[in-house]
């Protein structure tokens, strides 16, 4: 594996295993100075939402890189108060404005608001089939809620992003999304920074000579995961990016494999209905 790892979605679009989150970064010189580090350590994903209020940032970001627009794949999403067919539509719009791009790769129904995900996800296939995004998928969508939709849908989703972590091991969604195709991608794959001082995970992480955080994220990547840590700093970003040379072993996997507490870090979207 390398920095410029790719998974093929179901649909054929190449999307890299490593990405930027910018959940929770600041607008303006933050989330800019932030994307502009994970783009010269290497990264080549960058994942945002409206609802995040930086996608201006990451956008401006993207194009002071320098790099061509093509080697960057591009994530944001749809939030639950724009949910519906054309309240969808508008909000893609305004998302793609604000980050002054013409097309993004990967456009997600951000949470399964029930009532509005079906016209949501019509939406998101007509954007689809107007190539102004080369992937649709969802976020925080349960293998319940992946059975509904794929028992209606034209087109099924090509990723669902969810909190995944050794804390929240998530094997039966991850088999559930295997064998239908869908690419699992984890968010919050550091627990926001509260499980990185775990005498198992630590002691993990003196067997390999790296830190938790890089530990936590190789886990992921060797579950086929794709990954998006977030950080604003330069150093972590540079070491959240150096997973690529180490492997952890089949015994360090099942002690991290251990480690899962059903504990959740963000939201919990198993009692939507």
């Amino acid at each position: 594996m390398a920095i410029d790892q790719v998974v093929t979605l179901n649909n054929g679009v190449e999307m890299p295993v490593l990405g930027l989150g910018v959940w929770q970064v600041q607008t303006g010189n933050e989330c800019r100075r932030a994307v502009l580090w994970a783009l010269e350590a290497g990264y080549r994903h960058i994942d945002t939402a409206r609802i995040y209020g930086n996608e201006k940032d990451v956008g401006a970001a993207i194009r002071d890189s320098g790099l061509p627009r093509a080697e960057i794949f591009v994530t944001t999403k749809l939030w639950n108060g724009d949910q519906g067919y054309e309240k969808a539509l508008r909000a893609f719009d305004h998302s793609l404005s604000a980050l002054g791009l013409e097309y993004v790769d990967l456009y997600l129904i951000h949470w399964p608001v029930p009532g509005t995900r079906e016209d949501s996800w019509r939406a998101l296939q007509h954007i689809l089939e107007e190539g102004r995004s080369r992937a649709i998928g969802v976020s925080n969508y349960t293998d319940r809620h992946l059975a509904e939709l794929l028992s209606w849908a034209d087109v099924p989703p090509a990723v669902d992003q969810v909190e995944f972590s050794p804390y929240l091991y998530q094997v039966d969604l991850l088999e559930y999304c295997r064998g239908h195709g869908i690419q699992l991608e984890a968010y919050s794959p550091l627990t926001r920074g509260r499980q990185l001082k775990d005498v198992k995970l630590v002691n993990v992480a003196r067997r390999v000579g790296r830190t938790p955080a890089q530990v936590l994220i190789r886990w992921a990547l060797q579950h086929d995961l794709v990954v998006i840590p977030k950080s604003v700093r330069h150093a972590r970003i540079v070491e959240n990016a150096a997973v690529f040379d180490f492997s952890l072993s089949a015994e360090d996997m099942a002690v991290l494999d251990a480690l899962d507490e059903s504990h959740r870090f963000a939201w919990d979207p198993s009692a939507v209905e």
